[in-house]
Parts: structure tokens; C-alpha cells; sequence
């Protein structure tokens, strides 16, 4: 690990792009391509470690991305981990590009396009100065970009992906999009070597019984995974996170910077930029975590889940006291984290977390989420969000009723 950063210290980085380059890239055995992890002085396993995103600026000038396909032969069970040449039956074989399109990358061994993904309905997009907004391009100056494509992406110095942009996709030309950059993977280092992309419950799945040197069993999975890859738009510079911490130092990781997405990341994959985060880190000692815990932005809540105003409270004051009830409870928004195989699981997960970290029963969530909160979607197949208004009491006995206060300006 990098560091030590002190308790309380400030951790800055140069992320890479996340999903395609590496996708196209087989010597990376992740899926991705994160940040070495940092390790942070104090944080030993069992406790949790919050940590305040500062800021988030996206540094690629432009990315490529789309909806893909995984072409027969180019993997042994599993296309993000354990890319091969179906050429000369090299895993995870050194690459080069040669030209652009999508038989770009080729086997430095035999010579041949190695591809473990497809882009079946794609785009090139660049982004305006402010980083505001971005426009799809067409097949012209897509291939003007894909001639250049290190540059547009900005990749890190150590980087060592193979850009997605030398694909050149351009199938939705002339769409405007809104830029709002967040981190699709943020946590802390499991306990088990695990593919950073498959760092969670629903990807992870695919490591179970998997035919390559990665392959766990459901128990593993459970235990080890922090669910450092949640694709959550919400994990943006304003928001509190806390991660569980499952190895000595805990290894905060960076990366599959966005420049944004809507709920559900349901193309598979959406706009991965390479650029520049920075993170404050403090441990909360003894403060054992299923899973994630987000707090986020005021603005980023579902309207259920909101703060009540100053004008809800006194006619809620006033309803209550013709009613003779004393006193009403606080509360204030949190969102735990569930993932699994499927959005149903994963519900069930981040449900039953909730339970457990608040002292509630399950129904209690379920109703709560419903009236006060909401379930949102982070990934398909299965990371969500269970969003809603918890007492502050129950924050406060979970040793966590702080950050709610801080976030919240209670």
C-alpha cells in the first residue's frame, strides 16, 4: 500500500478510466484500472473509516462508451478477468495497438485482434471546458479522436490501459449530455484477493465456482467483498461515505471515475473519465460495517427522504399536540448499501443491513423506507440504495448519528 496517511488526513489522486480501457486491455486482471490503495494509520479490521469526497474534476477532454457483447473464445469464464488469445492461448496476454476500430488491439504474441468485449451500440462524446456538458460526435471526428486517443483521454502517467476512444464508436451522434462526475469505485481493500470490478455482491457472483485462479465460494465472497464498486451517481464530492474496514490500514482505492450517469448504469457501462479526486479520511474505531454507508448531498436525497423544513415541523407540531402526542421523533436521511446477484437480492441485502445497523426489525426498514425514503438503483444487475429518514436516536446508539448531524447541519 501507499501511505501511511495520518487519521484525519487528506488523500489526493490521479484516477484512470474505468471500464472500458481496461476491458480492452487483457493484461489487467480487474476489470478496472483503480488507484494502488492507501493505507491509513490506525484502521485495523472491525472498525469503519468515513470518508468526505472534497472533490471530483474530471481531467479527460473525452471518453467512449456503449452497451457491449463478450465474443466466443476471447476468455476463460470470464471476460473482465481473465481475458485470452484464442490465437495462441495466452492469458492475460501483452497487447499493442495497431490503428484504430474495433480490431485495434492486438496479441504482442501473434499478432492477432484480441477483443474479450464488443461495442454493439456506442459513442464517442467530448466534453465543453467547464466540464458542464458533452456532445456526441460522429464517425469522422470520432476517428479524429481515435488517432489521438491518449491525449483526449488524459490518462494518468502509470497508466496502462489501452484508451477506449481508438474504437471510435459513434452510433448516437450530435446528443447533448450532462456532465455530473462521481466515483464508481471507492472503498476500502477486501480481505480476499478479489477483482476490483467484482469487489460487490452482483459481479462477484460470477466468481463463484469461476474456472480461473479468482474463483471463490458464496461464503468467501460474503465475508471478504467491502462492496468498493457500487456505481452509486450519488458517491460525489460533497457526500459521505463509510466503508467497512477488513485488513490492517484499511487500503482506500480509487477509480471508474464517471462523468455521469443516470440510476441504474442500465447500458452496462456509461462515461469513464480519467481524472483528479480528493478524499478525507477518519477512522471510527470499533464501528463494524456489513457494507457501505452513504450520506449524500443534501440535493442528491429523494424527496421522501429529505430533511423535514422548518414549515413541515410546526404543522407536523401543531397536528401532533391535538392529537396529545409529546413529543416527535427526529430523524435524519441515511442510505445503506445492499448488493447481490439480482435488484431483488440486493434489496433483501441492503434491507436487512439497515435491520441490523439501526437495531430495527426488517418490516420496520421496509416501512420506513416507503414512507420516508426510497429504493434506488445503482447498478443493474444488483447494487441499490435503501434511502431513508432514520431516527436520530438509532444513528446515535450505531455510533454514526454524527455524520448525519455534520451532513445535514442538524
Amino acid at each position: 500500500m501507499l501511505g501511511p496517511v495520518e487519521d484525519g488526513g487528506t488523500i489526493i489522486a490521479n484516477t484512470a478510466p474505468g471500464c472500458w480501457g481496461p476491458m480492452i486491455t487483457p493484461r489487467l486482471r480487474g476489470g478496472h484500472e483503480v488507484t494502488k490503495p492507501v493505507y491509513v494509520n490506525g484502521a485495523e479490521p472491525g472498525d469503519a473509516l468515513a470518508i468526505r469526497i472534497r472533490d471530483i474534476t474530471v481531467t479527460a477532454i473525452a471518453t467512449a462508451s456503449g452497451h457491449d457483447s463478450s465474443p466466443e473464445g476471447f476468455c476463460l469464464g470470464d471476460p473482465y478477468v481473465a481475458a485470452r488469445c484464442p490465437h495462441c492461448d495466452t492469458l492475460w496476454p501483452e497487447t499493442h495497438v495497431e490503428g484504430i476500430g474495433p480490431d485495434a488491439v492486438r496479441c504482442d504474441n501473434c499478432g492477432n485482434p484480441v477483443k474479450p468485449f464488443e461495442v454493439v451500440h456506442g459513442y464517442t462524446v467530448v466534453f465543453d471546458e467547464t466540464r458542464s456538458v458533452g456532445v456526441t460526435m460522429p464517425k469522422k471526428a470520432a476517428e479524429k479522436i481515435a488517432h489521438n486517443a491518449e491525449h483526449y483521454a488524459a490518462l494518468p502517467d502509470h497508466s496502462v490501459q489501452h484508451p477506449i476512444l481508438v474504437y471510435a464508436p459513434s452510433d448516437m451522434p450530435a446528443v447533448i449530455v450532462r456532465m455530473r462526475p462521481f466515483l464508481g469505485q471507492l472503498g476500502t481493500t477486501p480481505s480476499m484477493p478479489l477483482p476490483d470490478s467484482h469487489n460487490a455482491g452482483d459481479f462477484g457472483s460470477a466468481l463463484i465456482g469461476a474456472p480461473h485462479q479468482y474463483a471463490v465460494t458464496a461464503e468467501q465472497l460474503d465475508e471478504h467483498r467491502t462492496d468498493g464498486h457500487m456505481d452509486i451517481d450519488a458517491v460525489r464530492d460533497g457526500a459521505i461515505l463509510l466503508t467497512p474496514v477488513k485488513v490492517p490500514g484499511a487500503g482506500v482505492y480509487i477509480g471508474d471515475m464517471h462523468a455521469g450517469q443516470g440510476d441504474g448504469e442500465i447500458a452496462g457501462h456509461t462515461m469513464d473519465v480519467a481524472g483528479s479526486v480528493t478524499l478525507q479520511v477518519e477512522v471510527i474505531k470499533g464501528r463494524t460495517l456489513a457494507g457501505p454507508v452513504l450520506f449524500p448531498r443534501l440535493d442528491d436525497l429523494p424527496p421522501m427522504a429529505r430533511p423535514f423544513s422548518a414549515d413541515e415541523k410546526a404543522k407536523a407540531i401543531a397536528l401532533a399536540r391535538e392529537w396529545d402526542i409529546d413529543q416527535l421523533e427526529e430523524t435524519a436521511p441515511i442510505s445503506v448499501i445492499g448488493t447481490g446477484p439480482t435488484l431483488n437480492q440486493a434489496i433483501e441485502n441492503g434491507l436487512g443491513r439497515a435491520a441490523d445497523l439501526l437495531g430495527m426489525t426488517v418490516p420496520e426498514v421496509r416501512n420506513r423506507a416507503t414512507t420516508n425514503g426510497a429504493i434506488e438503483i445503482g447498478r443493474a444487475p444488483g447494487v441499490i440504495q435503501v434511502t431513508f429518514l432514520a431516527p436520530l436516536s438509532a444513528l446515535d446508539a450505531a455510533g454514526i448519528g454524527k455524520f448525519a448531524r455534520e451532513q445535514y447541519a442538524l
